[in-house]
């Protein structure tokens, strides 16, 4: 019934920030509106939007121990070539860290919005193809 439609991430400089999220992210425009832009992905089917903000806003929450979370994540195949894209473009990331065979690391924007970049991992309950069963699942006990 429900999924997730558009993520809106608050930015200073329309122009700049859709020029760099169309570079680095390789975001495509549907539409721009006065104080925003939408965007989709290559692949999937949740939307991004850019909102234009006075100053920038925290993209993240601290949890338990002050360890700072973003709210949402970008899942890649490679996560080896998506760090070096971003260190060879001179993004601000931070090193590879492995949680349990879960790889992932943080990237940062123009207004230093944090996003975490994460591989997803065989056998996990996690992993898109074990949600897609149970999806799947679900959809056949209705």
């Amino acid at each position: 019934m429900f999924k997730v439609g558009s993520i809106f991430i608050p930015v200073t400089d329309i122009e700049k920030s859709t020029d760099w999220y169309v570079k680095f992210l390789g975001v495509k425009m549907i539409d721009s509106w006065g104080d925003g832009a939408g965007f989709y992905l290559p692949t999937g089917s949740t939307q991004l939007a850019l909102i234009k903000v006075e100053s920038p806003q925290p993209t993240e929450f601290i949890t338990e121990g002050y360890q700072k979370n973003s709210y949402y994540n970008f899942v890649v195949d490679d996560i080896e070539t998506a760090h070096q894209h971003f260190h060879n473009n001179g993004i601000v990331t931070t090193e590879i860290d492995d949680f349990g065979g879960m790889k992932f690391f943080d990237f940062f924007d123009l207004d230093g919005n944090p996003f975490s970049v994460v591989n997803e991992v065989d056998g996990s309950p996690y992993h898109s193809d074990n949600i897609r069963e149970m999806q799947d699942r679900d959809k056949g006990n209705k």
